[in-house]
């Protein structure tokens, strides 16, 4: 069995020696390397290439948002699961959007991190019920806004963004996306879900017709 390796990154040493207790539980999990601020979660990041990085989101000198931009643009394959002990909806959105792929609170340390290391190594989103509690709130608040905004013109698109409109709105799969633009399906699926929070939509239709409403898209004959 594959042993799947694990980068802690925590400028506290007593909690990286509970999350290090807690993850050597598991016998085909290995800590590869412990940083303490973060630029040297990065570099170990990048030379050890580890699965998974549990990040803090505070630490000294480049704070976990970045760190996890970073990792995530130097090496893909590594995945974050970023560990704070706020409970923030703003901060929330902010990790996911640098491409976090789960969010625990080191209140729920000792319960979640096992799960939620686990859940991001088999490629799945991780929130506790009480962060899903926040992204939530924050999502139906931003979803009435973004819609609002979207109705008066206000809301801007990247040029990534139009360009993954017009292809969902012709009727591409992630995967074909994927593949035209030279990017991660991962990635394909982060755009879309920015795309959906920032329009207000909930579903394809809404991008469909908001693509042929502003002629991204063309009506096919």
């Amino acid at each position: 069995m594959k042993k799947l390796r694990i980068l802690l990154a925590d400028d506290h040493g007593l909690v990286r020696s509970g999350a290090r207790a807690t993850l050597r539980s598991k016998r085909s999990w290995c800590v590869v390397g412990e940083a303490t601020d973060g630029p040297e979660a990065v570099r170990m990041a990048i030379e050890l290439r580890p699965d998974i990085a549990v990040v803090d989101i505070g630490m000294p000198e480049l704070d976990g948002i970045e760190v996890t931009r970073r990792i995530r643009e130097a090496v893909p394959v590594t995945k974050v699961l970023v560990l704070t002990m706020h409970e923030s909806g703003g901060l929330v959105r902010r990790a996911l959007d640098a491409g976090a792929s789960g969010y625990l609170l080191k209140s729920d340390l000792t319960e979640s991190l096992v799960k939620a290391v686990k859940a991001v190594a088999e490629g799945h989103l991780f929130l506790t019920p009480k962060v899903s509690d926040i992204v939530l709130e924050g999502f139906l608040k931003s979803a009435t806004l973004g819609h609002q905004e979207a109705r008066k013109g206000s809301v801007r698109t990247t040029p990534r963004e139009i360009e993954i409109i017009r292809l969902l709105a012709e009727g591409k799969a992630n995967k074909e996306i994927a593949a035209q633009l030279g990017i991660t399906v991962r990635t394909v699926e982060t755009h879309r879900a920015k795309i959906m929070l920032k329009l207000g939509f909930h579903s394809l239709a809404d991008i469909i017709h908001y693509a042929l409403r502003n002629g991204i898209a063309e009506m096919p004959e």
